[in-house]
């Protein structure tokens, strides 16, 4: 029979919670909080990430580009340890968190087909199997294993196709949605598709694993249901009076069922929502002006709260998708809807995917609840913006948003543990090349007064709405001793700036700023080379507005105007990605418009490399920025020099470090800030994150005299500050762009990263003060 195999080690390390004395012995440790604690009303932060690459069986683990995933996870009868599936592999895992700070691996089971879902009964893990050949030959099994032991003692034909489990609180019922869903390439994808699903019903009260007996559930012909023929349930949660509520996604309906009986108790329609101030356009431009009218709210997970409401993650599947979240009552009334809340919060915190406006916005994945000292929480799941967003549940009829979790990609199953104060969210999403990996995100509750993230938000714009903002770049220190101002890249359409007063936590935009050529400054620049009158023209928006890639910005007090570096578009002499933009420095004032713009010499634009202009800063009369990488044959990188009174061009030579990363890849400039007197700090990084990032580096170089600097002179550098220790301690991943920096009057350094607009990326930002680290120098 098959056992945990284990990924990293042989050791037993955290099966013990399980059994006898020392899994006691493990919980009570965990409510005095030396390895998690019970939770007090407070917040939740994060306390760690779990990539499930580092459970794969070959020693390379996360330097294996191999897809592994956790998709649905559920947790021990004493919360020490935690089961997930993974599609990709085939496999079921296990995971010791008996130190929910430190997870580590036990190992990994083959589920002999892809499994779908799991959940916990006492000692045992069910876990459904989907075994089908196609969308008609459908079948499945459900297999139960001794969570301990990671043995598969019985296996159970389903009959079709599996979906979600649930476990009723009693441990006596286990509910299984049999989806057989349906092909979305069949035609025009939509129902009625055979075979048609069910649920089937286990009795698991039996203390012999192999003599659970089972029910089917007959769904076809209710009440509620888009297509009655083909009801395609989807997900199903359990209550203490051993109901199910069963979401049948497609059809836009829920099913009661009682579980003891094994019949359909109700049915009815999830109805439908009108929208209002959102984004229904990928434009490239957040703009929450739009509506929609009567959209089904096609739920995917749903939950529990109590016994007589449960809420429901309103994701779309085939004709719908709500955006938000709905909670019902027992009778199918409709106690409380989010309408567009989520969509506002995602952009708030930077994290709406722009990418998905015409699709589903943030797209509520599922849904869990928990009682934490006695105060109920409800956590919904956003697939597209990767947050949890978290809601005091007290009233159903009015749940108090309280805060968002930030997530690894494509969060999807999650599990609440309140006798520990825990929350775990698995997310599936795993690309190695895409800087991605699958995570398990563990969460404690805390009795903090402020949750760690968001550490910036944006105050509420002109329109009611917060502004929305996402990918930022470069980082310049402000005015008054308590402001930022930072820029965000070719992400979006119309390019803006925003201010931010770093004076509270977490930070906060108070306004953005778009650049526009008024006067025709930027129009009335003169093409050269490759990049002709069309490539111009096509920067610049009929409103005067301007699409540019602006990578870093800093503030000049003097005149009270602005320097920002656009980074140019396209290598010289490459058919395949041909110049469609120079590099620029515009010179902006307070209102956005663009009095100056300047180009590098013309020799130097002929050897142009995609990797060009990132962080600028100023010294004096000179603006000086940094370029990425080492254009044409070069051996060092550029840091351009600019005298704004002779309006001539000098360039100094930067040594990068060599590559150390197992993933290959790149090492380039990110941003550059003047300290004083000719001293500067430079921010080196490569282009890896998470396991395979390894450069994330402040270094420091002195230009003591621009006026007599020997143009091409290389210019020394000196070690500052590995920044990799400083990126983990909000207990996530390292991730890839670490773009912008800057140097307040307090000399207190602050960071920021880009997060690439949610696209392909977790959205995570993080806004960082280094503190005074020239002063340990």
């Amino acid at each position: 029979s098959a056992k945990w195999s284990k990924a990293r080690n042989e050791s037993n390390r955290g099966l013990r919670a399980l059994k006898g004395k020392k899994g006691k012995k493990g919980k009570k440790e965990a409510k005095k909080g030396k390895k998690g604690k019970k939770g007090k009303k407070g917040v939740f932060n994060r306390i760690a990430v779990l990539p499930i690459c580092e459970g794969l069986e070959e020693e390379d683990g996360c330097e294996d580009s191999t897809e592994t995933v956790a998709e649905i996870v559920a947790a021990s009868a004493d919360g020490m340890m935690l089961v997930y599936s993974d599609s990709e592999l085939e496999m079921l895992g296990a995971v010791d968190i008996e130190n929910p700070g430190k997870p580590e691996h036990l190992g990994a089971i083959e589920a002999g087909g892809e499994p779908t879902s799991i959940a916990v009964a006492g000692d045992y893990a069910l876990a459904c199997i989907n075994t089908s050949e196609d969308y008609i030959n459908t079948s499945g099994e459900m297999l139960v294993i001794d969570i301990a032991e990671g043995e598969i003692l019985a296996r159970y034909n389903l009959g079709g196709q599996p979906d979600a489990i649930s476990v009723s609180p009693d441990g006596t019922y286990a509910a299984i949605a049999i989806e057989n869903e349906r092909d979305e390439d069949l035609g025009d994808g939509e129902l009625p598709q055979m075979p048609a699903g069910f649920v089937v019903v286990f009795d698991i009260s039996s203390s012999d694993p192999t003599a659970f007996t089972m029910s089917t559930v007959e769904l076809v012909g209710l009440d509620g249901l888009h297509e009655p023929t083909d009801p395609e349930p989807e997900f199903v949660s359990i209550n203490s009076d051993n109901v199910a509520v069963v979401t049948l996604q497609e059809n836009n309906a829920i099913v009661l069922i009682d579980c003891a009986t094994a019949t359909v108790t109700a049915s009815f329609t999830a109805g439908t929502v009108d929208l209002t101030e959102i984004d229904t356009e990928e434009e490239g431009e957040i703009d929450m002006s739009s509506s929609l009218t009567a959209v089904p709210r096609e739920p995917d997970g749903v939950v529990w709260m109590g016994t007589e409401y449960f809420a429901t993650a309103d994701e779309g599947d085939m004709l719908g998708g709500s955006r938000g979240f709905t909670i019902f009552n027992t009778a199918g009334d409709i106690v409380y809807t989010s309408g567009s809340d989520m969509e506002h919060i995602a952009a708030a915190v930077g994290h709406y995917p722009e990418e998905r406006s015409g699709n589903k916005g943030n797209e509520p994945e599922n849904v869990a609840y928990g009682v934490y000292d006695d105060t109920p929480y409800l956590f919904v799941n956003s697939e597209r913006s990767n947050l949890v967003f978290v809601y005091e549940a007290s009233d159903p009829a009015n749940p108090v948003f309280m805060q968002v979790l930030p997530t690894g990609v494509g969060p999807e199953g999650s599990v609440a543990i309140p006798d520990r104060g825990l929350l775990v969210v698995a997310s599936e999403v795993d690309d190695r090349d895409d800087k991605i990996r699958s995570v398990l995100n563990i969460y404690e509750m805390s009795d903090d007064d402020e949750p760690q993230y968001p550490t910036l938000k944006s105050d509420i714009g002109d329109n009611g709405l917060p502004i929305p903002w996402s990918a930022l770049s470069g980082l310049s220190p402000g005015e008054k001793k308590k402001f930022l101002y930072a820029v965000e890249d070719s992400f979006y359409t119309s390019s803006r700036f925003f201010k931010i007063n770093i004076k509270d936590h977490p930070a906060m935009i108070t306004d953005a700023v778009e650049l526009v050529d008024t006067n025709g400054v930027f129009a009335a620049v003169e093409v050269e080379g490759e990049f002709d009158a069309d490539d111009l023209d096509a920067m610049i928006n009929e409103d005067g507005t301007v699409n540019i890639d602006m990578e870093g910005i800093v503030y000049n007090e003097e005149d009270e105007t602005f320097w920002i570096s656009h980074e140019g578009r396209g290598t010289a002499g490459d058919e395949d990605r041909p110049v469609e933009s120079l590099n620029f420095l515009f010179k902006v004032d307070m209102d956005g418009v663009i009095l100056d713009v300047v180009k590098l010499p013309t020799a130097v634009n002929e050897m142009q490399l995609r990797f060009g202009f990132e962080g600028v800063t100023m010294c004096d009369e000179y603006v000086v920025v940094a370029f990425q990488r080492a254009w044409s044959d070069e051996e060092y990188v550029r840091i351009g020099m600019y005298n704004t009174e002779t309006m001539e061009w000098k360039f100094g030579m930067y040594a990068l470090d060599e590559p150390e990363s197992p993933n290959g890849g790149w090492v380039g400039l990110s941003d550059i800030s003047h300290v004083k007197d000719g001293m500067f700090l430079v921010l080196e990084r490569d282009n890896q994150g998470g396991p395979d990032a390894r450069i994330k580096k402040i270094y420091g170089i002195e230009i003591e005299d621009m006026e007599d600097f020997v143009d091409g002179t290389v210019i020394e550098k000196m070690f500052i500050l590995d920044l990799k220790e400083k990126l983990l301690e909000p207990n996530g991943l390292v991730y890839e762009k670490v773009e912008g920096m800057a140097i307040t009057e307090k000399g207190e350094v602050w960071i920021v990263n880009d997060n690439d607009g949610v696209d392909d990326n977790n959205g995570e930002t993080q806004l960082l003060n280094l503190g005074k680290i020239l002063k340990k120098k």
